[in-house]
């Protein structure tokens, strides 16, 4: 595929979606890219839509990596087919509830960020699409058992009913916590988004001072973040979900296409067990920075 044809994402498909939200009756058939390769923002508010995902409120969309991933496994194994949603956007009490209910809900669940869903698509097993996913090693999934199975892109793990631990009693600790950005391609020089997510407690904070580390040698050079610490702090401090979810920076123009991660460092800490630092999902840098 020529470099101009390269999607946002490394896993793409078609972007042809016909979604059926179960539990609120909702459905949409949606193409997540424009005929120039970028992202339908029609169709992402139609997926918020069927999702019953609070747009205005949370300032983003559905996360699209998650709608690429959904698209490019559903045209392997079942093309054209619908994405029968069993579970979809959780807010952080709907969440809270159904766990002391006895569901299989993670305290730190992807679905309260909009980066996973629950579905099952006619004719196909969900074992079977589970271990078709896992061998990608792209993002969680899971299968509690029956057709349905747990997507989302969130670090890349998989687990079974038995191996979920969603009932554990144990204390999180923001020890899950996982970095991405919004794409997986840039420019060099291109401004990208990074959110937190997987997060059970808020109030800590990020260093301005990020990294940019080059996937194949390990060499990191300087990012700096678009968030001024208050007062000339050394420490921005993050108070809630949605303050995690907008962390900007710029890639410097003249960093050479390739792949990369970027890394921040926390601090003002609230448990000794959360990360010092997190590493985010490679990117990878194309073609040459815009004139």
């Amino acid at each position: 595929m020529a470099e101009e044809e390269q999607g946002p994402f490394f896993l793409m498909g078609s972007g042809q979606l016909h979604l059926k939200n179960r539990r609120n009756g909702r459905e949409a058939r949606i193409a997540l890219l424009n005929t120039d390769g970028t992202l339908n923002d029609a169709a992402l508010n139609e997926v918020d839509r069927v999702f019953g995902f609070p747009t205005a409120a949370k300032g983003e969309h559905i996360s699209p990596r998650l709608l690429g991933m959904v698209s490019h496994f559903a045209d392997r194994v079942a093309p054209g087919k619908t994405i029968q949603i069993e579970s979809a956007y959780r807010s952080p009490a709907y969440n809270d509830g159904i766990r002391k209910k006895g569901a299989n809900a993670a305290r730190t669940s992807a679905h309260m960020d909009g980066m996973a869903l629950d579905f099952w698509i006619k004719g196909i097993d969900g074992r079977k699409l589970w271990q078709i996913i896992r061998e990608q090693d792209c993002c969680g999934v899971g299968h509690y058992g029956g057709k349905a199975i747990h997507l989302d892109a969130g670090r890349p793990r998989f687990w079974e009913a038995a191996t979920s631990g969603t009932k554990t009693a144990e204390p999180d600790h923001n020890r899950h916590l996982y970095l991405s950005t919004d794409y997986d391609r840039y420019r060099p020089g291109a401004r990208l988004r990074l959110s937190l997510s997987g997060l059970s407690t808020f109030g800590f904070g990020v260093k301005p001072k990020a990294v940019v580390e080059a996937g194949d040698t390990g060499e990191r050079s300087p990012l700096t973040l678009d968030l001024p610490a208050a007062g000339g702090s050394d420490c921005i401090l993050l108070s809630d979900r949605k303050a995690t979810r907008f962390l900007y920076a710029s890639l410097t123009p003249t960093l050479p296409p390739g792949r990369y991660r970027i890394g921040l460092e926390f601090c003002n800490r609230p448990f000794p067990q959360m990360p010092a630092a997190a590493l985010s999902n490679a990117i990878e840098l194309v073609g040459t920075s815009p004139p």
